[in-house]
């Protein structure tokens, strides 16, 4: 009896000993350092909450805009702005795909982005035409910052604040209340989501795009092959739009989703894109679809590309409501006016007498040539704003009704 007792006192002694020198040990080790802020800088929202900052090229005095793109996989010049600052061009066989189509692109090699307080060197930017962009927009868009900034640093998008954070790599410390997000990362983040309509439930992963000016987007594959759409009860409305991307003008189905959830966190009646991806951008079937800024925006991002980590904590635009409304008339900033460019077949605009080609000079008596405005004005469903439009040098007033999309 007292060998057996002594023996497990031995062991147990030998048992505390190790543990004791294998926290020791632990505690040696050196710890990660946590981020320490570089710089900071504001930022303003546009149409579907996509940010837009304004950053300088190295060598060169112009102001430049930049989309902050989750959704590219490297950074990119307008060609108008590379021609206008007569940047040199260097061909390549690199394609790049959207919405639209796909292109082959050149690049502006080896320049310096200066942002407010830091200059990020050696970036290779790829060029394209971005003046569809510019006029859904309004602005001049003068290229995109996707991947090959965002994977330097780690970077907080602040939408209350409307400021951009960069931090150096490293620990992130999240505040509480937040969803942590581990994405499958090469160039784009993929997430996990879940969707729900009625009684169909689809699990799948979706490309994590803030450069997206819209809440969801699928193609009509997947939305055949899982019947997340079809349901038993009442059936949702299926709205035709057009929607706009990298390589032209699409036509879209826009409807509605019963249940989106992201993380922790879950949204009902969820507006969602429905395209034909003939150049399979949304990536069927490895992945479901796209979720784009006009939800993302609802929170705080938090983004660790080094640890592959996003975390979204919600802040004041959370509980906003989607946007449902629906008119038809699709418009865009042409030499300086808001055109009406197209109006979708039976849509209210048609029905109220509206016409491709007219120029909206003002709505509900505010006189402006800010097409943000207008689209603001166009969201109010159930009102009947009167629109003084000039049709062939002629104004003349129509009041368009705005529908819902549920």
């Amino acid at each position: 009896m007292q060998k057996a007792f002594l023996s497990k006192l031995i062991y147990s002694t030998l048992l505390a000993l190790s543990l004791f020198h294998a926290a020791t040990a632990q505690s040696k080790l050196p710890q990660e350092a946590e981020g320490t802020l570089i710089c900071r800088f504001p930022f303003r929202q546009y149409y579907g909450g996509v940010v837009v900052i304004l950053a300088q090229l190295k060598g060169f005095s112009d102001t430049l805009q930049f989309i902050l793109d989750t959704g590219s996989a490297g950074i990119s010049l307008d060609t108008s702005t590379c021609v206008r600052l007569g940047i040199k061009l260097t061909p390549s066989e690199r394609v790049v795909r959207g919405v639209g189509g796909s292109k082959r692109v050149d690049f502006a090699m080896d320049r310096t982005l200066v942002l407010p307080g830091l200059e990020v060197d050696s970036l290779n930017f790829h060029v394209n035409n971005y003046e569809l962009i510019s006029q859904v927009y309004g602005l001049q868009v003068d290229g995109i910052i996707g991947y090959s900034l965002l994977s330097r640093y780690n970077v907080l998008v602040d939408y209350n604040t409307e400021e951009v954070q960069l931090y150096t790599t490293g620990k992130f410390t999240y505040p509480k209340g937040g969803t942590l997000l581990h994405p499958t990362l090469t160039n784009i983040p993929i997430v996990n989501a879940q969707l729900r309509n009625g009684k169909t439930q689809c699990d799948s992963r979706y490309y994590f795009d803030t450069g997206a000016g819209m809440c969801l987007l699928f193609s009509k594959q997947y939305v055949a092959d899982s019947a997340i759409l079809s349901t038993r009860k009442k059936q949702r409305k299926v709205i035709q739009t057009e929607a706009q991307g990298l390589g032209g003008k699409m036509t879209m189905d826009v409807t509605t989703i019963g249940e989106f959830k992201i993380g922790n966190f879950s949204f009902r009646n969820v507006p969602v894109y429905v395209f034909d991806d003939q150049t399979n951008i949304t990536a069927y079937p490895f992945l479901g679809g796209m979720v784009g800024n006009d939800l993302l925006r609802r929170f705080n991002i938090y983004l660790n590309y080094g640890k592959k980590e996003i975390y979204l904590l919600p802040n004041n635009h959370f509980r906003e409501p989607f946007d449902y409304s629906y008119t038809g008339l699709v418009i865009y900033m042409i030499d300086g006016k808001i055109e009406i460019t197209d109006i979708i077949k039976g849509s209210p605009a048609e029905k109220a007498g509206l016409k491709a080609g007219d120029i909206i000079v003002a709505i509900n008596n505010l006189f402006t040539n800010n097409i943000q405005e207008v689209r603001e004005q166009l969201k109010n469903v159930g009102t009947r704003p009167m629109l003084l439009i000039s049709r062939n040098n002629e104004l003349m007033l129509k009041k368009v009704l705005i529908k819902s999309i549920l």
